[in-house]
């Protein structure tokens, strides 16, 4: 068998570190976006709940899906090489 042919995968850890660095960027950077809006900031970051939490989680779901399927991979993906 040649294996010349076969796409290489991407290493495991890669793929896991991608998705929680992505995770808490988008967590970070949705968050305190959506808290300026909505007034929700602190001195320490941000404290959402209700409305304004369920459209962080929206968004972050949005961003997960919108950039693997339409952009070929999130962000730390392209970074870390794990498509």
């Amino acid at each position: 068998m040649d294996s010349t042919n076969e796409p290489q995968r991407p290493s495991t850890w890669r793929i896991v570190l991608a998705f929680i660095l992505d995770f808490f960027m988008v967590f970070w950077v949705f968050g305190l976006l959506v808290a300026s809006i909505f007034g929700g900031t602190t001195e320490g970051g941000f404290n959402l709940s209700g409305g304004p939490a369920i459209l962080l989680f929206a968004l972050m779901i949005a961003y997960f899906v919108i950039f693997n399927r339409y952009l070929g991979g999130t962000i730390w993906k392209r970074i870390l090489k794990a498509r």
